[in-house]
């Protein structure tokens, strides 16, 4: 079984990555994982967080010769704020820590919620963990799934698709249009197709930023090249469908998630919705259109698999909302921390991390395998019995 978990706070030292259950043999590319924690930095509308650090992994364990053992994997990310917070955010006892005490919750952050579940005074004790900051360390696992993956031709991509009440068409890339899709994304400082429709998100963000507002917003996520059979209809813990939503509901600020065209078949009669299948004998089975998101009874069907996730605007805002101050017991406005304007593209790259996780989860229960190669013997096997029992002929 494939495991991730992680530890560490905001303003910490750093925080901490492990990953039990990765086959052994398997090459770490450290530098692609600095690049993934680099595009998550990135984005237009990222706040002065983003200027003080340098996000670079630390491999602690289970990687020797630049190949996995088999035994965890751990990793650390240093956060370099964490010289100036020294006097509020050390392990032994706190010299300063009034100066930063949070007695005035912000709607729609985890401060108050937390506060009362944990019984702290001091909500700096709930936000520090709760902080997106936590998202560098899944961003930096993400790049070590997305590594494994590529063993098995899958491909991980996002791209936004809505800034506040901007949309634009996404591009919705497959294997032979992946180097367009790349060209495009790559010029974009929001991580949008659709380079003129940019100008006016990047205006939107700007004008939110002098307002000292907050904006959400939506991007899509898919895997290209998931073979049929990830996931099961036995059990409801064991669709695939439901994992990944409930690792893409884990990112901070995601309120809703869709596989495919969820909203939009909602409101669709059937023969609009559902993907029909043709054959012949150069193709074998395939489908013209993938409005189930590559998923049908919790099983991965083949096709590329489709998320359209939901971002809520950010609830630190530079002009606060009406709140309680819970050490005077009276109405004040809402605590000012540092934030983003807009955080959708990093949200993103953090979105692209927590796919790969899932399809990577699924691959393995499905191959089975404690080294790659028995992985990739176990792969070969089940794409001769796809072709020749099925007629599954798509690379």
């Amino acid at each position: 079984m494939l495991e991730f978990t992680s530890a560490g706070e905001s303003h910490g030292k750093g925080l901490v990555g492990i990953i039990e259950g990765l086959p052994a043999g398997l090459a770490i590319n450290e530098t692609e994982i600095n690049a993934e924690l680099n595009r998550r930095q990135q984005g237009y509308g990222r706040g002065g967080r983003m200027n003080i650090e340098t996000d670079t992994v630390e491999i602690l364990s289970g990687v020797r010769d630049g190949k996995t053992l088999g035994s965890p994997v751990s990793f650390f990310i240093a956060n370099k704020d964490h010289e100036n917070w020294q006097g509020i955010m050390n392990i032994g006892p706190l010299a300063s820590a009034n100066d930063r005490k949070v007695t005035r919750p912000r709607p729609g952050h985890a401060d108050l919620a937390g506060a009362i579940k944990y019984n702290h005074e001091d909500m700096r004790n709930i936000l520090e963990r709760a902080s997106a900051r936590e998202t560098a360390v899944r961003t930096a696992a993400g790049a070590i799934f997305k590594q494994l993956l590529l063993q098995f031709g899958i491909y991980i991509y996002s791209e936004v698709v809505a800034i506040g009440g901007l949309t634009c068409k996404a591009f919705r890339p497959e294997r032979e249009s992946l180097k367009k899709f790349k060209e495009l994304a790559g010029k974009s400082q929001i991580g949008c197709t659709d380079l003129g429709r940019e100008k006016e998100m990047i205006k939107l963000i700007d004008a939110a930023r002098q307002q000292g507002e907050s904006l959400g917003g939506v991007f899509e996520l898919g895997a290209i090249g998931v073979t049929p059979g990830l996931g099961s209809h036995i059990s409801f813990d064991r669709r695939l469908d439901a994992r990944l939503a409930a690792l893409l509901m884990s990112i901070p600020a995601i309120k809703a998630v869709e596989i495919g065209d969820g909203a939009m078949n909602a409101a669709l009669p059937g023969s609009m919705v559902h993907d029909e299948m043709h054959y012949n004998n150069e193709k074998g089975i395939y489908r013209t259109t993938n409005r189930a998101g590559g998923i049908e009874g919790g099983i991965s069907n083949g096709e590329t698999i489709l998320a359209r996730v939901h971002m809520k605007p950010i609830p630190t805002l530079y002009k606060p909302l009406q709140s309680v101050n819970t050490s005077l017991w009276q109405e004040e406005k809402a605590t000012v921390e540092r934030s983003d304007v807009c955080a959708v593209p990093a949200a993103a790259v953090v979105g692209e991390a927590m796919l790969a996780y899932g399809i990577a989860e699924a691959l393995m229960e499905q191959l089975g395998g404690d080294n790659l190669m028995q992985m990739q013997q176990n792969y070969k096997s089940y794409r001769k019995y796809l072709q020749k029992v099925w007629q599954w002929r798509k690379i």
